[in-house]
C-alpha cells in the first residue's frame, strides 16, 4: 500500500495567521503544514482518512481517481470541514463515509442537506456508515481495523491497516486497545509540540513513549503546530526511528 500524508498540521495550520515566528516565515516547504489528512491506496482502492478544510487544495496535487471510502477519526472541523468538496469525486459514484456513532451524528447535524430525504441538487453523494472500534471493515481490497483513542475526554478513532497505523488527536489510549496495535511497524501519530502540556493532545515525548510501547520501527509525527520548531531542527532532536512528517510525504507500507 501507498500512504500519502496530505496534511500534517494542527487545527490552525502552518503558517498560522498573524504569526511571524521562524517556522511561519520559513521558506522551507517542510514547514508549511495543511490540516491533517492522508490517502491510503492500492492499485484498485483509494481511502481518504479525514477530509478537512484544506481537502480541495490537497487533492489538486493528486491524481483524479475514485475515492472508495472516507474514514473519519472525529467530527472536529479541521478533520471534516472539506466533505462538501468531495463533489467532483462523486462523478465516479457514491462515496462511502465511515464514522463512529458520535461523529456520524455530528456530521448529520453539521451538513443536514447531505442527508435530507429530498436532497438539494449537486450536493455530495455520500453514504454514511456507523462503525465501531475493533470491528474490522473492508473497503475494496483494503482491510481496516478501527481502534479507540481518547482526544481529551472524547473517544475518537484511529485506524490500522496491516502493519501500518494512523492515529491523530490522541491524548491517551487505554491498555485494552494496545493488543489491536500489536505488530505495527510503521506508525503515524500526533505530536503537538515539545513543551507546555495540552489538555487533549500528546506532546512529542508522549508520542515517542507511545511508539516505544507498541514497538513501532518507524514513527512519523503529525498534527504538529508551529511551536514544535523548524522541521530540520526537530528531526535532529528526535530519537532514531522517529521523524517529523511533512505534507506530501509518501510511504510504502
Amino acid at each position: 500500500m501507498k500512504v500519502t500524508l496530505l496534511g500534517t498540521g494542527t487545527s490552525s495550520g502552518v503558517p498560522t495567521i498573524g504569526c511571524c515566528c521562524d517556522v511561519c516565515t520559513s521558506g522551507d516547504p517542510h514547514n508549511r503544514r495543511m490540516r491533517c489528512s492522508a490517502l491510503v491506496e492500492t492499485d484498485t482502492t483509494r481511502i481518504l482518512i479525514d477530509c478537512g478544510p484544506d481537502f480541495r487544495q490537497q487533492m489538486l496535487m493528486q491524481s483524479f481517481r475514485r475515492i472508495d471510502g472516507i474514514l473519519v477519526t472525529h467530527a472536529h472541523y479541521d478533520h471534516v470541514g472539506g466533505i462538501d468538496d468531495v463533489r467532483p469525486f462523486c462523478t465516479f459514484g457514491d462515496i462511502d463515509v465511515y464514522a463512529d456513532v458520535c461523529a456520524a451524528k455530528a456530521l448529520r447535524q453539521a451538513m443536514p442537506y447531505c442527508f435530507a430525504e429530498n436532497k438539494y441538487p449537486n450536493i455530495p453523494d455520500i453514504s454514511l456508515h456507523v462503525i465501531s472500534p475493533h470491528v474490522p471493515l473492508t473497503v475494496g481490497d483494503i482491510t481496516v481495523m478501527p481502534v479507540e483513542v481518547m482526544h481529551g475526554s472524547m473517544p475518537i478513532l484511529g485506524y490500522r491497516f496491516g502493519r501500518f497505523a494512523y492515529i491523530t488527536d490522541m491524548k491517551s489510549i487505554g491498555d485494552e486497545e494496545l493488543p489491536y496495535l500489536d505488530g505495527v511497524d510503521v506508525l503515524v501519530v500526533n505530536a503537538l509540540r515539545f513543551v507546555k502540556e495540552h489538555h487533549s493532545h500528546q506532546l512529542v515525548d508522549d508520542a515517542v513513549d507511545f511508539a516505544r510501547r507498541i514497538g513501532s520501527q518507524r514513527t512519523l509525527l503529525i498534527h504538529s503546530s508551529h511551536h514544535i520548531g523548524l522541521h530540520e531542527d526537530v528531526n535532529r532532536m528526535l530519537p532514531d526511528g522517529v521523524e517529523l512528517a511533512y505534507d506530501g510525504q509518501t510511504l510504502l507500507v
